[in-house]
């Protein structure tokens, strides 16, 4: 039946009845509600060309007051308005009507009665490609044209026409791709999966082919990939000593968000690969110092979680860490949220007052409850659930268990407990005895004192019981900054200046050395 009415509305005389059963129905339904407000509808397909096979995922809607690239959306600080809707063994050129009133529509924001989308443009999205964590210009997703919304009752047509094409990293003298195949991954996935990372070149290095470099290992934070390391020019280095520095910034993108390079029940052994696959691969292709001592970590916000784990994770295998802005490193400050404590609940906290969970300056730029729907709308790969994908269990579904309920925000205790082996500040102290003497003069960690996501919190109380354990790490708040302010180029200077003074403590005769 779909077949033949695709046939039908395609021919000219089909277009023809259907552009006036369309006018008269529209101008049938105007005159019957003219006083009312008409929900607008979406007629959606998707063409073989795009996808040949029946698809089951989800299709999202966004909205947009510009007529650009509605799908690039939503931005966390100015989410525009949008909705999605799981299909099952829908077919090629089968009609999908969508509205925000239809059962099964998810909606953002959850209220949408509140939203009058005149003046609006629109432009659907089917998620083709479970394997890519972006949604808008995840690739191999399907996308459609922009429209115009349309608020007489009629439906806006939106054929899903166009895929988005894989854009392969550009190498240039400068910087190179690593791209390893992870036979440890692959085996969890039961397909290929690769660890990738953007390997940017000391500026000696092909003056010097015989010279051998320490290595700066860099993990982005979440959204950022090794793409944005590509370089056309040498890097200038900024020590005195004159030490140059391979660069390695890693890929930590997933399905399911961002990994942290930490095995988990979700997303696989992404640690030990890296440590048992990616490093030996690495060691062989690049003039690298393949010895601990000359590996240094390094990242922001996820990455600086994901850079702390591995430190702490495998403290035998780097020679420091510097820790800027890192996710909760101690669970009884999830972002101000005790997670360990029952009863707790994300959206709201023991007065009943809403969470918030990102600041500008003194005003609350987002809630939790807001932001947590917005991800749940938009379904799979979102910050808050990339948590649950890396500290939780699965679940008898085969997803990750989910730490708390997205409609009253009530926290599951037993997950909670779940998350115990990745709170860093407890693995700290549980394992004492055997990681302090490992860590010592490794362990580095900045933060700003007015974090934009409200993670100083955690942070101080990784400081408090890093010195009641006797550690010599350093752990600093600056007074004042906040997410981005923190990376200042003093710091960043000052963090490349001290892993350059650990690097000839132990390499004092360097670039004069063998491997």
């Amino acid at each position: 039946m779909a077949d033949s009415h695709i046939r039908w509305r395609r021919s000219p005389l089909g277009c023809l009845f259907a552009m006036f059963i369309l006018s008269a129905s529209a101008a049938f339904t105007t005159g019957q509600l003219a006083a009312e407000d008409l929900a607008p509808r979406f007629d959606v397909w998707f063409v073989p060309e795009v996808q040949d096979q029946p698809f089951t995922g989800r299709v999202t809607l966004f909205f947009s007051t510009t007529a650009g690239q509605p799908r690039l959306g939503p931005n966390w600080f100015h989410p525009e308005p949008f909705l999605s809707f799981d299909v099952q063994n829908w077919l090629p050129e089968e009609p999908l009507t969508l509205s925000p009133d239809r059962e099964g529509v998810l909606t953002f924001p959850r209220d949408f009665s509140t939203v009058d989308l005149s003046g609006y443009y629109v432009q659907a999205v089917a998620r083709f490609n479970p394997w890519d964590r972006r949604i808008g210009d995840g690739s191999g997703n399907g996308f459609s044209n922009v429209e115009r919304v349309r608020t007489d009752g009629s439906a806006v047509p939106l054929m899903i026409s166009q895929s988005i094409e894989d854009h392969p990293f550009k190498e240039t003298a400068w910087t190179k791709l690593l791209k390893v195949r992870s036979s440890l991954l692959s085996e969890f996935h039961g397909r290929d999966v690769f660890l990738q990372a953007a390997v940017t070149l000391p500026a000696s290095y092909y003056d010097h082919p015989q010279r051998r470099f320490p290595t700066i290992f860099t993990i982005p934070g979440f959204s950022g990939t090794h793409e944005r390391a590509r370089r056309t020019s040498p890097l200038v280095e900024h020590n005195e000593q004159g030490v140059e520095f391979l660069r390695v910034t890693l890929d930590p993108s997933c399905p399911l968000g961002h990994h942290v390079f930490a095995d988990s029940a979700n997303n696989g052994p992404y640690g030990q690969a890296l440590i048992d696959e990616f490093l030996p691969a690495f060691d062989e292709q690049f003039r690298s110092i393949a010895q601990p001592e000359a590996r240094f970590l390094t990242g922001h916000s996820s990455g600086g979680w994901s850079s702390l784990w591995l430190q702490i994770t495998y403290p035998e295998q780097f020679g420091g860490v510097w820790s800027t802005a890192p996710d909760s490193v101690d669970f009884r400050d999830f972002q101000r949220i005790n997670l360990y404590q029952p009863g707790t609940n994300m959206y709201v906290d023991g007065a009943g007052n809403r969470r918030p969970i990102a600041r500008n300056g003194d005003r609350t730029a987002l809630w939790y409850d807001d932001f947590a729907w917005m991800e749940h709308v938009l379904g799979p790969g979102g910050q808050l659930h990339s948590f649950e994908a890396v500290f939780s269990p699965r679940g008898p579904d085969g997803t990750p268990r989910l730490l708390w309920n997205r409609e009253t925000g009530a926290v599951d205790t037993d997950v909670a407990k779940s998350w115990e082996p990745y709170d860093i500040r407890l693995q700290l102290e549980r394992n004492w005895d055997s990681l302090g003497p490992l860590l010592t003069g490794k362990l580095h960690i900045f933060m700003g004192s007015r974090d934009t996501f409200l993670l100083e919190g955690a942070t101080q109380l990784l400081k408090q019981s890093l010195t009641s354990l006797g550690s010599d790490a350093v752990v600093e708040i600056h007074p004042g900054k906040d997410h981005s302010t923190l990376m200042s180029e003093d710091l960043r200077n000052r963090i490349c200046q001290e892993m350059t003074y650990v690097f000839l403590s132990n390499f004092p005769n360097w670039p004069d050395i063998a491997n």
